[in-house]
């Protein structure tokens, strides 16, 4: 998939050349030219239908019964229905596979951090199975605006929509188009984000794909020696955001999707852009610039002449390396369901223990308060409020979207949406990753990462809203 092709590209490590020299050898000798172009239209055709295939999923908004929105909305809606009063006891069994897995494979103690949010998610399970089963949950779970409400506007959600997104996200990642645009940005990555050439493919792939898969991609770049520390933790904690899919959760979550290309482009651009204000702030530049221990430097070659045939180049070598589309599909819809299963047992734990700390402590009224500033000077209806919705955001990505709810104006919604996306770190799934990789980034960086990204974004979002909405 991507992650290799990526990795491997990128790194400048013999995987890229292992690829050339196989799908020459696959050629064989004395076939001639005419082989070749065969083999190059077949390639650029593979790339263009396949890449096209995943645009149109999660890009071109169309009409079914009246709501417009992308086909892969539509399509999570119609398996919705399909599977009626099903839909339940699916997604507990998702929790239930998320909750034991990792004591079945062993990384429940991999960390601190890792043991507790194992534990975390048997909370997680049993607050599920109430909901699925109990007639009478307790009251303090059964309220409107707790259980039912995480239940059918998150997990709901969320569990449909990334395993079936999965399969169509590697159309969009997996079949060379990034490869191939990442050559033509290489120029601009070290002067704005002070990060390598090779990471625009891992930038947009850690944007499109989702945090997780964003993530493997960088820690293995940095462990191959094609990243410095410094590098690795700009792009873990500066790009590696959550899936496309899981801003259609938001979008939806807040009445966006008539706005969805907005949205998305918005939330793009404020993603890089604050990201290229963090590079050179405390506690990311003072990160250190050295390469993991032990590996072998790899600074890449730069690419002055003939852009477009490295870049096709590139994206041949990505599609060199694919097992076919039927094993790229089901590898999709594999990493779909294992990422959903990590995630919604934290969303029934962390999430469920936020949105308990929020109605019945004054902790996020307080965090409220540090937020407000910035919420009342960018002229955000009920500022306080918004920025009790915001600080939510560390708890669990999705929460100020939930807080904000449909209603509501609508600067302010889009603005919290964005933001949702463009923080980057939470505590119920993204920090645990992190800290489960090679990539040194603190705890503490990511708290105060957090912060400084929420009120860039607030900052950068705010008066973009007020002007194009």
């Amino acid at each position: 998939m991507t992650t290799d092709g990526a990795a491997a590209s990128g790194a400048g490590g013999p995987e890229g050349a292992e690829a050339v020299a196989a799908g020459a050898a696959a050629s064989g000798p004395g076939t001639g030219s005419a082989r070749s172009h065969r083999s190059g239209a077949r390639d650029a055709l593979t790339l263009v239908v396949c890449s096209l295939i995943g645009v149109f999923m999660f890009f071109v908004p169309v009409t079914m019964d009246g709501k417009s929105s992308i086909p892969l909305d539509h399509l999570v809606t119609l398996v919705r229905t399909g599977l009626g009063p099903a839909v339940p006891y699916v997604l507990l069994a998702i929790i239930l596979f998320g909750t034991v897995r990792p004591f079945v494979v062993g990384t429940w103690n991999a960390s601190p951090t890792r043991t507790v949010f194992s534990f975390l998610n048997i909370a997680g399970l049993a607050a599920a199975a109430a909901l699925t089963f109990m007639p009478a949950p307790p009251g303090w779970l059964a309220a409107e605006d707790i259980g039912p409400f995480l239940w059918d506007s998150l997990v709901t959600p969320v569990g449909l929509l990334i395993p079936i997104g999965g399969i169509f996200l590697a159309f969009l990642v997996s079949f060379g188009l990034m490869e191939f645009v990442g050559v033509f940005v290489r120029p601009i990555m070290r002067p704005v984000w002070k990060t390598p050439g090779r990471s625009a493919v891992d930038a947009v792939a850690s944007f499109v794909g989702s945090y997780s898969l964003g993530l493997l991609i960088t820690n293995r770049v940095y462990r191959s020696g094609g990243y410095t520390a410094k590098e690795s933790a700009i792009i873990a904690v500066g790009f590696s955001t959550v899936s496309v899919t899981f801003m259609i959760v938001v979008a939806t979550a807040t009445d966006l999707m008539d706005r969805w290309l907005t949205y998305f482009f918005v939330s793009l651009v404020v993603t890089f852009l604050v990201t290229a204000i963090t590079v050179r702030i405390p506690p990311l530049s003072r990160i250190p610039d050295e390469y993991f221990p032990g590996a072998v430097p790899q600074p890449e070659p730069t690419i002055t002449q003939r852009r477009f045939a490295a870049a096709w180049e590139q994206a041949r070598e990505a599609l060199a390396e694919l097992p076919g589309i039927p094993v790229v599909i089901w590898q999709g819809l594999r990493d779909g369901f294992l990422m959903v299963s990590s995630i919604l047992p934290s969303i029934m734990s962390v999430g469920l223990g936020g949105l308990l700390l929020a109605k019945h402590t004054p902790i996020f009224d307080w965090a409220g308060w540090i937020l407000f500033p910035f919420t009342w000077i960018t002229g955000l209806e009920d500022p306080l409020g918004t920025g009790k919705a915001l600080s939510l955001g560390l708890v669990e990505m999705f929460l100020p979207a939930a807080e904000i709810g449909a209603d509501g104006d609508l600067a302010t919604r889009f603005t919290v949406a964005v933001v949702c996306v463009s923080a980057i770190i939470f505590f119920s799934a993204m920090v645990p990753s992190v800290l489960a990789t090679d990539i040194p980034v603190k705890l503490w960086h990511m708290i105060v990462i957090w912060f400084e990204r929420v009120v860039l974004s607030v900052l950068l979002t705010a008066p973009l809203a007020h002007l194009i909405l």
